[in-house]
């Protein structure tokens, strides 16, 4: 089983990444699999770069966002999700589990719900792991 999880988190500056900072600010406790990369906008997320990551070594993807409707590029987050919906395609071509991709959107004042997104990937990803079906 393995224990030792990598999940990159693309956070957009405004929000997601805001968030980050008041979780640590707030001492809030979530697994240290975590690796956050810093964009302007979730829409600046490209596909490629979630495969690239994969291709890596990562055991999972996030793209956290801002909430819909609360982008400060106007149209970045929905760029991004309608790129996920793509996105989930492509992974299966690879052969990487849809499982391995999670998009969320929050706002700078939500790190519990950061927190608990994150939470959710890991646990999501050590069942993936230890699957009896590998």
């Amino acid at each position: 089983m393995k224990q030792d999880l990598k999940i990159i988190t693309f956070c957009c500056n405004w929000c997601s990444y805001a968030a980050a900072d008041l979780a640590g600010i707030s001492r809030l406790q979530y697994p240290c699999a975590i690796r956050i990369i810093r964009v302007m906008c979730s829409g600046m997320v490209h596909p490629e770069m979630v495969l690239h990551a994969l291709n890596q070594g990562a055991d999972g993807v996030m793209v956290t966002g801002c909430k819909l409707g609360e982008c400060h590029y106007q149209e970045g987050n929905h760029a991004m999700l309608s790129r996920s919906e793509v996105l989930e395609e492509i992974l299966a071509d690879f052969g990487y589990e849809k499982e391995r991709f999670q998009l969320v959107w929050l706002s700078a004042a939500e790190p519990e719900r950061l927190v608990e997104a994150i939470y959710e990937m890991h646990n999501r990803l050590l069942a993936l792991e230890t699957d009896p079906g590998d």
